[in-house]
Parts: structure tokens; C-alpha cells; sequence
């Protein structure tokens, strides 16, 4: 159905190509209230943030309070790292939380049950470039839409004129509810965290992008909008087709300002940012009140799940307790971190939420299919949904044969790994993996 904008609502510049519609099964983002989880310990990974790994800066046994700095790295790809909790640092070892294979380092705090803010924590102080981009270093923001990229060196653009931001609300997957939720109660957050990043980084324009299924958010953004029509004036909002993965990075500048990424380029080389609504909403609040990134809004969903909602969890909480708080049916057969197109199903319930992780979806066996491959019949219903206009099954076969170069050419990094032609294969090829297959074998390849 065509959803009916008003005059001050634009649609899509553009309209991209390919992608599946799916059954979003979102949970009603009302009541404003939401439930605050309360764990007896957190298990704090110091690798939450593509970059480097941090380093602890607290030692066994001392006293944390909420807010205060844990764990930082002198690399410039990075992201700070701080308690969630008050308590007692009772461990910092090396695990395995991600299922990568690779250790990483946890500190585990035990709770004193009081949640005692820490108080040298201040509002910032801004009043240059500089400052921006140091007190967003210092608030631990990452990517919050899954790629867990740290905020501060996206925002470094020093080669390039960049003259739009897109704050990027179409939270597309199915389930997640998150971004939904933010563009629903903190608009001022995501709004003066839009001002404040184009006035110090230079920007000119400003759009919000959302799907036509999050109308109430958009509307009420809008009013925000026109409530504050000058001070708000160099913002609007772009109302997109629900057809997943709208929410992909390349896709939603795409559809915002008609602009296409050239292969091997950035969203910065073509005058662009792009930032999730849920990132946004969180620089506001440590703009507003000087408090890092210390929680998460987490939708925990699925068949297995007797309360469907969304949390607020203490960043490093486990997903059992996460589990056992909003209450099961019965024992999940499987669990996702993320949502079921990109999520990761999760070996062990007692892993930790991390900074970019937005849905914990626990499901039976009525809910997924677990189902052999067969033989591609060469329907090229992967080609048609592919938004990238890949041809997956042509560099599935090059990936089979180890003709990574070969798949290079073709435009295996242009992937964006949405899983659109997974879910579209009559074949049940798992044509998504075969493909991630493929770009870990052309990074571990040093000749390419």
C-alpha cells in the first residue's frame, strides 16, 4: 500500500533496485517506559568497536562507578570503553565472547546494586572542530546499527567537502525496534545531534531517512521539526519504500539525495554521512549530559520469548539474564544476536551485549528451517533482489573454484551481505555465506 506523505513529508529521491519484502513482525514501541535490566555482574568485552583492541586501564579489585573510563587504546581506529555497572572489578581475562575464534580481553564487574554515577563526568565544553570530534572520542560511540565503527573517526573528514548528513532510520530488518523507538521519544537528541555534527563538521544539510512503515516517528519528528522551524531549518525528512535492506548505507543515500557510491569509494567521497538514528540519539544525551555510552536499547524477540519488548541493558549484561528478565515460553532452539537476515546465531547465552548490538531474537523450531542446498536451477532470482546488482550465483561459482580474483572482479566487495538472495533462493543455496566466504579469503590473500 502507498503511503500518503504530507506536503512537508518528501519521498524517495530515487528508488533503488532489487530486495525482498518481508514480514517485519515489530512490536509496538509504546509505552515511552521501557524496562531497565538490573544484572548481578557485567562481562565487558574490550573489543566492541571495529579497530583496535583497548587496553584495561582499571586493575582487579578497584571500585568502578557508572560512566567512568575502563578501557582505552592510543590507536587511532578505536573507541573508549567505560562501566556500565558500579561495583568490583573481579577479572580481566582473555575469551572468547565474539565465536570468532580469537581471544578477547573481558573485564567483569560484580555489582554493588547502587549504580552510582561517576563523578568527575561533566557536560562538554565545545567550541571548536576539535573539541567535537575529541568529546565524541570520549563519549564510546560506535556505528550503533551493527557496524560498531567508532563515531569519532567517521566524523575525522579532513580530504573531502561533505555537505549532507543522513541520519538513517529505516531499521529494516525484521523484529528490531529500536530506531523506531528513539525517533518516537528522544527527537530533540537525534535533532541537536544532528546540529551539533553539522555545525562543527562543517555540513550544510541534513535529512532524515525513514520507512514508510515507522509513520508515527517520522510525524512526530516532523512536529519537533515545525515546532522549531528556524532552528531546525536545514533539516527534513525522506519517507522510503519498506522493501528490505532499505537500511543499507549505500542504499539509503541512494534514495535520500540520488547520489551512488562508486565501488571502492565512501559515502564521505560523494559528499555524504550516514548515521543511525539510535547513534544519534545517543551523542545527544552525552552532549546533554556529559554520560558515555554505557547502556543499550536492546529489542528481545521471538517465538521462545513470553514478553516481546525492548530493554534498557547495561552494556556487557549476558543475554541470559537479558533472557531469564523479560521471561521464555521455552528453551530457544536458536538465538541471534541481531536480526534474522545479518544477526549471528550465538553458541553460548552467557556471551554479553556489546555497544552495536540491537536485538536479541530467541526463537523455536516453528520459527526457522534449517534445509540442505540443492543444485542452482539457474532461475536468477538472486540477480533480480540483489540491490547491488551483483550476480550471486556467478560469484558463488568463482568462490567454489577459489578464483577469488576472479570474484574480486566481478564485484564481490560491492556485497553489502543483506542475505536478499539467500532468502529469495528456491534452492536454498546459503549463498550469503558462501559469499562472506569469499571476501575473509580475499583479505587473508596478500597477492590480490
Amino acid at each position: 500500500m502507498k503511503t500518503k506523505l504530507s506536503k512537508e513529508l518528501a519521498g524517495p529521491v530515487k528508488i533503488n533496485r532489487g530486495g525482498v519484502r518481508l514480514n517485519h513482525q515489530k512490536i509496538n514501541t509504546l509505552p515511552e517506559k521501557v524496562a531497565i535490566l538490573s544484572p548481578n555482574k557485567v562481562r565487558i568485552p574490550l573489543q566492541m568497536h571495529l579497530g583496535a583492541e583497548c587496553k584495561p586501564t582499571v586493575k582487579v579489585r578497584e571500585q568502578v562507578k557508572v560512566g567512568q573510563l575502563i578501557a582505552d587504546s592510543e590507536e587511532l581506529i578505536s573507541s573508549p570503553i567505560h562501566a556500565s555497572i558500579s561495583g568490583i572489578v573481579k577479572s580481566i581475562q582473555i575469551a572468547d565472547e565474539n565465536n570468532s575464534g580469537s581471544g578477547t580481553t573481558i573485564i567483569e564487574i560484580e555489582s554493588d546494586g547502587k549504580m552510582t554515577p561517576y563523578e568527575n563526568l561533566t557536560v562538554p565544553q565545545i567550541n571548536s572542530k576539535e573539541d567535537f570530534l575529541r568529546e565524541v572520542r570520549k563519549s564510546g560511540l560506535v556505528g550503533l546499527g551493527g557496524a560498531g565503527f567508532p563515531t569519532s573517526v567517521k566524523l575525522t573528514i579532513d580530504d573531502v567537502k561533505v555537505d549532507t548528513l543522513i541520519a538513517n532510520g529505516a531499521e529494516c530488518e525484521p523484529y528490531i525496534a529500536v530506531d523506531d523507538y528513539k525517533m518516537r521519544f528522544y527527537q530533540e537528541d537525534i535533532l541537536d545531534a544532528m546540529l551539533a555534527t553539522m555545525k562543527w563538521i562543517g555540513i550544510s544539510h541534513g535529512i532524515i531517512a525513514i520507512e514508510d512503515n515507522k509513520m508515527e516517528a517520522a510525524n512526530l519528528l516532523l512536529e519537533k521539526i515545525n515546532h522549531e522551524p528556524q532552528k531546525y531549518a536545514d533539516i527534513n525528512i525522506v519517507i522510503m519504500n519498506s522493501v528490505y535492506p532499505k537500511g543499507a548505507e549505500k542504499l539509503v543515500i541512494y534514495n535520500a539525495t540520488g547520489r551512488t557510491v562508486p565501488r571502492g569509494k565512501l559515502p564521505k567521497d560523494i559528499g555524504c554521512i550516514v548515521m543511525n538514528t539510535t547513534s544519534l540519539a545517543e551523542l545527544g544525551k552525552y552532549l546533554r549530559t556529559g554520560m558515555p555510552l554505557v547502556d543499550k536499547l536492546v529489542t528481545v524477540d521471538g517465538s521462545a520469548v513470553s514478553n516481546p519488548q525492548n530493554v534498557n541493558v547495561p552494556i556487557g549484561s549476558l543475554i541470559s539474564d537479558l533472557l531469564t528478565f523479560v521471561g521464555l515460553k521455552d528453551r530457544p532452539d536458536l538465538v541471534m544476536m541481531g536480526g534474522p537476515m545479518m544477526g549471528i546465531a550465538l553458541s553460548s547465552l552467557e556471551n554479553p551485549v556489546v555497544k552495536q548490538n540491537n536485538a536479541i531474537i530467541a526463537m523455536l523450531k516453528n520459527e526457522f528451517q534449517l534445509t540442505n542446498e540443492s543444485a542452482c536451477i539457474r532461475c536468477a532470482k538472486c540477480v533480480d533482489v540483489c540491490p547491488m546488482r551483483l550476480q550471486p550465483t556467478n560469484l558463488v561459482r568463482a568462490i567454489k573454484k577459489n578464483q577469488i580474483d576472479k570474484a574480486k572482479d566481478d564485484g564481490l566487495l560491492n556485497c553489502i551481505g543483506c542475505g536478499s538472495c539467500d532468502y529469495i533462493c528456491p534452492a536454498k543455496i546459503p549463498l550469503a555465506q558462501y559469499l562472506l566466504l569469499g571476501k575473509s579469503k580475499l583479505g587473508n590473500n596478500s597477492s590480490i
